[in-house]
C-alpha cells in the first residue's frame, strides 16, 4: 500500500539500558466506564437558531467552507463556543498555552459556567506538559478532560523520557486528530492545532494551514468519531489518571489568568486584526457563505490503531479513502502534504498516475519544514518522482504582509495544509499526511467532498501557494536537482543551514522512514 511501507529498525542498546535503568512507571489499564456520546440535535441554542432552518432547506445534504485563513478559523471557534448552548466537544494533538490557546480555553470555560457539556480530549504527548491545568479544568462539572494513550508519569523530564523508552511501541503512536463540534450542529476539521502558530497570530513563524467548517448530517458523523475516541479504553478520564491534581481550589487561579490572557488578546495587535478583518465581521453578522453537497464524507482511523502491538499501513482507514481519489484522477491532482515522505510504494504509486494524468505536490522545503529530518525522507524520493513526471514545488519560509492572515506579522511560514484536489471535481481536507507515521503509526482523519467551486478554491490556493513568491520549482537538469523561482536558481536545497542539512543527511542515511 502507498505510503506506509518503511524499513524498521531495533534501538540502540544505550536506549534500551537507560529505559531499564529508568524504572518507568507503568499505565494500569483503565477502568470500565459507561458510554457517553454526543448531545442529541435540540431547538435550544441560537447555532440551533442560526443552522436548523438551512438544514431544513438542504435535506440530504450538508456544507461547507474552506477556512485558509489564520484569523477567520480562530473567530469560527471563539464564535461557535460563544453561541453554543448545549455541547462543545474539542478533540486535538496540540494545545498551547499561548494568546490563542489561552483565548479559547476562555471561552470554553465561559460555555461551560453557561451550563454547556464541554469534552476535551487530548493527545497526551503535548498535554502532559499542561497536567496541571488541565486537571484544573476537568475539576469544573461542566468540564471533562481525557488524554489519549497517556503517559503514566504526569510531570518531570526524566519520568517522559524513561516512560518512552521503556514503552515506546505505545508511546510512539499518537491521535493526530482534530476536531471542534458546537452543539453537534457545527464542526471543523482540518490540520490546525490550537495555538498561535495555526491562527496568524505568532510573531515568528506561521503554518500556512486549511479546515473545513461544517454543517449538516456531516457533522453527526464526525461527533459519531469523537465519541468512539472519547469511549475508547485508551482515552483516560484526569479524575483517573491523576485523580490528586484535579482540584477545585486550582480552577480559580486558572479562571483569573484564562480571563487575563482574553483581555490581552482583544487589546493587542491580534485583536485589532480580527476587528478589522472583512471576512471574520461577516461570521459575526452571522453571514458565512458555503457550498452544499450531497456527496461527501468522513473517515478517521480506528482509536485502536494507537493500541496495535505492530505497525501496518493496512491499518490506515484515511489511505483507503486517499489512495483510490488520487488513483482516480484523470486529468489532475494537486497535493498538498507538508511532511512527504512517500518511499519506493508510494513513489512508484503516483508515478504511474502521473503516466496518464498530471500530478502536482506541494511540500516544505528543507528550511521551511519544521522537522529536518522529514526531508531527509522526502529527498530520497525526489529525483524518481520527477523522472516519472511528477511536478514538485518546495515552499519558501517566506514572511509577507501580502499574504493571507495565515502570515500576517511573522517573519516566516512553514506549510501544515493538508489536503489534494482531483480533476477539479473531488477535494480531501484533514490531518493525513502522505507519509509512513500518518499511514501506519498516527490516528487520523478527514474529509472528502465532491462540489467543483470548492475543488476550484483548493486548485486556487495550490496555484497562489506554488508561485515564485512562495515557493521553488523543483527540476532535474542533466539529472541533478534545480529549484527556481523564476527569478533565482539553486543547485541544492535554497537556503538551508548547515545544521538542517546534516538533520536531513542524517535521517537519509539511517533510513528511519518508518517514524517519519
Amino acid at each position: 500500500m502507498p505510503f506506509g511501507t518503511a524499513r524498521h529498525r531495533a534501538a540502540p542498546v544505550l536506549l534500551v539500558l537507560l529505559a531499564f535503568v529508568s524504572g518507568c512507571v507503568q499505565l494500569e489499564p483503565r477502568p470500565e466506564l459507561p458510554d457517553q456520546f454526543a448531545s442529541p440535535l435540540a431547538q435550544t441554542s441560537e447555532l440551533d437558531e442560526l443552522i436548523a432552518p438551512a438544514e431544513d432547506r438542504h435535506a440530504g445534504q450538508s456544507a461547507f467552507r474552506l477556512l485558509p485563513d489564520g484569523l477567520e478559523a480562530f473567530a469560527v471557534r471563539s464564535r461557535s463556543a460563544l453561541l453554543a448552548g448545549r455541547s462543545l466537544d474539542v478533540q486535538t494533538y496540540i494545545w498551547h498555552a499561548d494568546l490563542t490557546g489561552m483565548f479559547l480555553a476562555h471561552r470554553i470555560l465561559e460555555a461551560a459556567d453557561r451550563g454547556v457539556r464541554v469534552r476535551l480530549l487530548l493527545d497526551d504527548m503535548d498535554a502532559r506538559a499542561k497536567n496541571i491545568h488541565f486537571a484544573a479544568l476537568h475539576a469544573h462539572p461542566n468540564i471533562e478532560v481525557r488524554m489519549f494513550n497517556p503517559f503514566a508519569s504526569r510531570d518531570g523530564i526524566f519520568g517522559f523520557i524513561g516512560e518512552g523508552l521503556g514503552n515506546f511501541n505505545r508511546i510512539n503512536r499518537r491521535m493526530h486528530n482534530k476536531s471542534w463540534i458546537a452543539d453537534n450542529r457545527l464542526a471543523l476539521v482540518g490540520g490546525r492545532n490550537l495555538g498561535d502558530e495555526y491562527f496568524g497570530a505568532s510573531e515568528d513563524v506561521n503554518f500556512v494551514d486549511l479546515d473545513f467548517v461544517m454543517v449538516g448530517p456531516i457533522v453527526r458523523d464526525v461527533s459519531a468519531s469523537f465519541d468512539k475516541y472519547w469511549n475508547s479504553p485508551i482515552a483516560y478520564p484526569m479524575d483517573v489518571l491523576d485523580p490528586e491534581s484535579v482540584r477545585p481550589e486550582a480552577l480559580p487561579p486558572l479562571r483569573d489568568a484564562l480571563a487575563d490572557a482574553a483581555r490581552d488578546a482583544a487589546a493587542g495587535r491580534y485583536g485589532d486584526d480580527l476587528r478589522e478583518d472583512q471576512a471574520v465581521q461577516a461570521l459575526m453578522n452571522n453571514r458565512l457563505p458555503m457550498e452544499w453537497s450531497a456527496s461527501y464524507g468522513f473517515v478517521s482511523d480506528d482509536p485502536m490503531k494507537a493500541a496495535a502491538k505492530k505497525a501496518s499501513p493496512e491499518s490506515s482507514n484515511v489511505l483507503k479513502v486517499v489512495a483510490p481519489t488520487l488513483r482516480a484522477a484523470e486529468r489532475g491532482a494537486s497535493v498538498i502534504s507538508p511532511y512527504f515522505v512517500p518511499g519506493e510504494e508510494g513513489t512508484q504509486f503516483l508515478v504511474d498516475i502521473a503516466r496518464d494524468s498530471r500530478i502536482r505536490v506541494l511540500t516544505n522545503s528543507l528550511v521551511a519544514n519544521d522537522v529536518a529530518a522529514v526531508h531527509g525522507g522526502y529527498s530520497r524520493s525526489r529525483k524518481a518522482l520527477l523522472e516519472g513526471g511528477v511536478a514538485l514545488f518546495e515552499m519558501k519560509p517566506v514572511g509577507n504582509k501580502e499574504v493571507p492572515s495565515s502570515l500576517r506579522g511573522s517573519t516566516g511560514a512553514s506549510l501544515h495544509t493538508k489536503a489534494l484536489a482531483v480533476d477539479g471535481e473531488v477535494l480531501f481536507v484533514g490531518s493525513y499526511n502522505l507519509d509512513p507515521r500518518s499511514t501506519s503509526l498516527n490516528c487520523e482523519q478527514g474529509i472528502k467532498v465532491e462540489n467543483p467551486a470548492l475543488a476550484a478554491q483548493l486548485e486556487g490556493l495550490f496555484e497562489r501557494q506554488t508561485s515564485g513568491t512562495y515557493a521553488w520549482a523543483v527540476s532535474l537538469e542533466d539529472g541533478d536537482l534545480r529549484w527556481t523561482d523564476g527569478t533565482w536558481t539553486y543547485e541544492k536545497d535554497p537556503e538551508a543551514s548547515a545544521g538542517r542539512r546534516f538533520q536531513a543527511w542524517l535521517a537519509r542515511v539511517l533510513h528511519v522512514d518508518s517514524q517519519l
